[in-house]
């Protein structure tokens, strides 16, 4: 079954699907080409000919089998390039070509997943907005406590959501090159030279040093994808609360429905953000569980790494895509949420005020602090 329909949108899909990341690989084999003829290591009509060779028709599944044999899909690919250019990888390790890889990869699709949390921000921000003076209970611990706003909600949902898309936005993984032992040693002394015209190519920031086996920069990527995914279902969840059918403050778009019960409207968008989270942590974990690498190569945890990559990439993408669409046309029954307000919960006198409509008596800060998440959002 084709489940990631579910749960990823197409662009997402694609960014990391398996012709992407072979597509990937060729940029690196040609900005490396590139790089080391603009250097001088190996002649212009050689970077042509890699560079001619790159452009040519690969079967990535066909790569992936014939990779089994060397725990990689990078040597048969070095393989089919340098019986068509000789120079192709020159001075270059499997691991260079897939981290770098995995860079343009990361980079690509945090750029749709950045997108999405915008679009989820500018909902967040318009339900801010709208329902600055739409009263219901605050609820700690499930139980009602005492009046607040759905703008305020929506405004706390905004300011997290901006501060999750500021850490994925600022989490670049760097190119690689390090060649067979992190030395560059094929170069010569021309390595750093090399190195940087490298990542100039491609458009990449410049490690310090090879990170072969240090791979702090794909955990924090990790980890930032699982924060922003976390978050998102937090707002799912708390839109899936307000959609009981007993408490029936908020609703989705028409279109959840029940292949045996028509009568219902299911959060279905809330639940496949929140199903997309749990498995974004799961592969989070891969990448933060494979920071302890042997010595200058791993054997076992870089490997580990691909598939969940490419899963926290794209699942964030599709937690971030489903909650957009759900507050996009989220109803909100203003009405339900004042009558649900217990009588116990307030006094007579803040019962007074609610029904006289003066929020304003009774809701503290609610409105300056809405007004600071939307200039927080804006700036």
């Amino acid at each position: 079954m084709p489940f990631e329909a579910l749960f990823a949108p197409p662009a997402l899909r694609e960014a990391v699907s398996d012709e992407a990341w072979l597509r990937a690989m060729l940029e690196a084999e040609r900005a490396l080409a590139v790089a080391e003829a603009r250097v001088g290591v190996i002649p212009q009509d050689a970077a042509d000919a890699v560079e001619a060779a790159c452009h040519g028709r690969f079967d990535a599944t066909a790569l992936a089998e014939e990779g089994r044999r060397v725990g990689n899909p990078v040597e048969p690919l070095v393989r089919a390039l340098r019986g068509r250019a000789e120079h192709a990888h020159w001075g270059a390790t499997s691991q260079d070509v897939l981290d770098t890889a995995a860079a343009l990869v990361a980079r690509d699709a945090t750029g749709l997943i950045v997108e999405e949390l915008d679009g989820l921000a500018r909902a967040c921000a318009d339900l801010a907005e709208r329902h600055r003076s739409t009263v219901m209970a605050a609820r700690t611990l499930l139980q009602q406590a005492v009046p607040t706003t759905f703008g305020l909600k929506a405004a706390s949902w905004l300011v997290g959501v901006v501060h999750a898309r500021s850490r994925i936005a600022a989490a670049r993984l760097p190119a690689q090159l390090g060649g067979a032992g992190g030395t560059l040693a094929a170069f010569g002394n021309r390595g750093l030279e090399v190195l940087r015209s490298y990542c100039e190519e491609l458009e990449l920031p410049e490690p310090v040093v090879p990170w072969h086996t240090r791979r702090l920069p794909l955990a924090e990527l990790g980890a930032a994808l699982a924060v922003a995914a976390g978050f998102v279902a937090k707002i799912g969840l708390d839109v899936a609360l307000l959609a009981q059918t007993e408490v029936g403050e908020v609703r989705e778009p028409p279109d959840g429905g029940s292949s045996t019960m028509p009568q219902k409207r299911n959060p279905v968008r809330s639940t496949l953000s929140r199903a997309c989270a749990v498995r974004v942590s799961a592969a989070a974990s891969v990448l933060l569980n494979t920071l302890p690498q042997e010595h200058e190569r791993a054997a076992g945890g870089w490997q580990a790494e691909w598939d969940a990559l490419s899963e926290a990439l794209a699942l964030t993408g599709g937690a971030a895509s489903s909650m957009r669409e759900a507050l996009e046309g989220l109803e909100v029954d203003a009405e339900r949420m004042r009558a649900n307000i217990a009588g116990e919960t307030l006094s007579e006198a803040q019962r007074f005020r609610i029904d006289a409509k003066q929020p304003q008596d009774y809701l503290g800060s609610s409105e300056s602090f809405i007004e600071r998440a939307l200039q927080f959002y804006r700036a």
